[in-house]
């Protein structure tokens, strides 16, 4: 059954007055703010759909307040889920944050499956309540709006069709293994529809990787004739995983019906990246990104090209942050596939509208976002001063126009939305999604962008 929270422990309580400890400013007040009864609301909705009573019966859980506040420090702090049950554990100041107090501290690995519960709406609903209380403690007034875009990476290797196929001769291969013990009493079953496949598959893909290496004339062997070996490898052992998905349909085993369902997931995957590779290196077609897979497991990935010198194409999904002033990011948005930057102007401002009832003074963006439609849009809503720099050659009225005092100052301010990204990134994780799935990559950059958005709340409200 799922229960709320503990009673305040006035034992503990004392024993940390007795010891004196000193506990960080910043993060009384994240949890003066973690206090909010919406919160707990909204965590308590999600968590209590684990199974259909779980409101009413069954043994006693873990808290609601403890797992949102135990999954806010892991994230406050860049921790994994097992750091995490071990750095509460072991502090005083944490347990008490957590309102773990001389309880025994939640496992790590329930902590991953009650975590997964929670739907990305409802923490935009989280965010949204934290912007509220930031305007409330006039952390921010929401006045300038500054709106800029990232790319967050998926969890996967760099995808070249020759790893791609040996993944999935790999995985094919490994579940139909497991499969063998289920079916290997079946007459039907040779030794042949059962064979490992994955060094024969492995092998091939690191000799392509060798003779990519080789420049020009020193590539000894046709790249074709290697890749028409993986392919066939790969092709091969699809049929095998078919043959066997086939039999274990007919099974009644909870076993069997988990492998089927583990087959049917891959098999259609596989299949696209042999279809890939065939219209690449066969065909020599150009294959559009949207009609990519670059990866067996995290099938949602797109491929973002944004020219950067360091890194020209990136993998992953990229997301939009709205920011206003006190460094508060109010909306995020995870976007399919790579639009251009000038669509998300409009859904920004409306957001914020919706957020604080009225049109930021100053709205700014990048070059990206100009457009001539986008700026009469800021202008129609009753932005004063729109800030987007226009790109390539410029008429003498419009230099004269970026050259105005009030725009120098609103780009100025624009730039600090790149330190943002660059500390959610690095102090919150917002660099590589390790979660999995598309409900997985919104989790992460929700949890990312809310913490966040706490640790600039907290720090701000300690300095008065």
């Amino acid at each position: 059954m799922l229960r709320d929270k503990y009673q305040p422990d006035l034992f503990f309580l004392s024993i940390v007055q007795q010891l004196a400890i000193e506990i960080d400013p910043e993060l009384v007040e994240i949890d003066r703010v973690l206090e909010d009864d919406l919160f707990f609301q909204l965590l308590k909705r999600d968590l209590s759909k684990h199974h259909p009573k779980t409101l009413e019966t069954g043994r006693n859980s873990t808290l609601v307040e403890v797992i949102g506040r135990m999954l806010a420090v892991k994230r406050l702090y860049g921790l994994s889920y097992e750091q995490t049950e071990r750095q509460v554990s072991d502090s005083l100041v944490l347990r008490w944050f957590c309102r773990v107090y001389f309880h025994a501290v939640l496992d790590h690995s329930n902590l991953n499956r009650w975590a997964l519960l929670i739907q990305p709406d409802t923490l935009h609903a989280f965010n949204d309540r934290v912007t509220a209380i930031a305007t409330e403690v006039k952390v921010t007034r929401g006045r300038k709006l500054r709106t800029d875009g990232t790319v967050v990476e998926s969890n996967i290797h760099y995808p070249t069709d020759s790893s791609l196929l040996a993944d999935g001769v790999r995985v094919l291969s490994r579940t139909i293994k497991r499969a063998k013990e289920i079916l290997s009493e079946r007459a039907d079953m040779t030794t042949e529809t059962f064979r490992d496949r994955t060094r024969s598959a492995r092998n091939q893909a690191r000799h392509i990787a060798d003779e990519v290496r080789k420049r020009g004339s020193e590539a000894t062997t046709d790249l074709k004739d290697l890749y028409r070996c993986l392919v066939s490898t790969t092709k091969t052992n699809v049929q095998q995983a078919k043959q066997v998905l086939g039999a274990l349909k007919e099974q009644t085993s909870q076993q069997a019906k988990r492998l089927a369902d583990t087959l049917e997931q891959f098999i259609p995957r596989v299949e696209q990246v042999i279809e890939q590779t065939v219209r690449r290196v066969f065909e020599e077609q150009i294959v559009p990104a949207q009609e990519k897979i670059v990866s067996l497991f995290e099938p949602h990935t797109d491929i973002i090209r944004r020219n950067k010198v360091n890194r020209p194409t990136e993998f992953g999904h990229k997301v939009w942050l709205d920011e206003v002033d006190g460094g508060i990011v109010t909306n995020y948005r995870v976007l399919d596939g790579n639009p251009p930057d000038r669509d998300q102007w409009r859904p920004s401002l409306e957001h914020h509208v919706q957020q604080f009832g009225r049109p930021p003074d100053q709205a700014s963006g990048d070059r990206g976002v100009y457009s001539p439609e986008n700026e009469a849009y800021a202008a129609e809503m009753g932005v004063r001063r729109v800030i987007l720099p226009k790109p390539g050659r410029k008429s003498a009225a419009r230099r004269q126009h970026e050259q105005q005092r009030w725009f120098k100052r609103g780009r100025r301010f624009h730039v600090g939305v790149e330190g943002r990204i660059s500390v959610l990134k690095r102090k919150h994780d917002l660099d590589r999604c390790l979660d999995h799935g598309e409900d997985g990559f919104e989790r992460w950059v929700g949890w990312g962008i809310i913490t966040g958005n706490l640790a600039v709340m907290g720090a701000t409200l300690a300095a008065r």
